[in-house]
């Protein structure tokens, strides 16, 4: 559980966006997997069986929540808190500004467009690796990801094309 926990909360929150919901969908998964170690192939590394597990049950619970309570912006900023903090104020501060609105923009996906993104960009995760760990054919993984991408470049380039609008001329 120790070695899982942390990465797991984390991918879990990623996609359902809150903290406790994070926790309780991690919980659950860890009783699930307990129940259904039986099924679980010990050729095969427990990590990524263990985060399909994960990702399917908060994918769950967060279209739960979506079709039942919208999203009011509250919660605890874990992408925040992973920044490097070597930088100067002024670049701080942009990136805290791009951070927020690419977490802004991760809000207006459907869930199983924000798995996939959290899975390949988060856990590092290639579309094989995916679509064999969620057992969902490769075609699919390879849509979900282009229409997240998508989605991402439309709800981002209004911010971004006034960001450079605002950016003095370089030489």
């Amino acid at each position: 559980m120790r070695r899982h926990q942390v990465r797991a909360v984390r991918t879990a929150y990623l996609i359902v966006r809150e903290r406790m919901l994070a926790e309780d969908v991690v919980q659950g998964a860890f009783v699930k997997a307990y129940e259904g170690i039986a099924r679980f192939d010990e050729t095969r590394p427990f990590g990524p069986w263990f985060t399909r597990v994960v990702v399917n049950d908060a994918v769950k619970a967060a279209s739960r929540r979506e079709r039942t309570v919208s999203y009011s912006g509250e919660g605890e900023d874990l992408v925040a808190r992973l920044a490097d903090s070597g930088s100067g104020p002024e670049d701080l501060a942009e990136e805290e500004e791009t951070r927020r609105k690419v977490w802004e923009a991760l809000a207006g996906l459907p869930p199983a467009q924000r798995a996939v993104v959290v899975q390949r960009y988060y856990l590092g995760m290639s579309e094989r690796e995916m679509a064999e760990e969620g057992a969902s054919p490769p075609g699919t993984i390879k849509w979900r990801l282009h229409a997240a991408k998508k989605s991402l470049a439309k709800l981002l380039r209004p911010q971004f094309r006034a960001k450079s609008a605002q950016a003095p001329p370089r030489d």
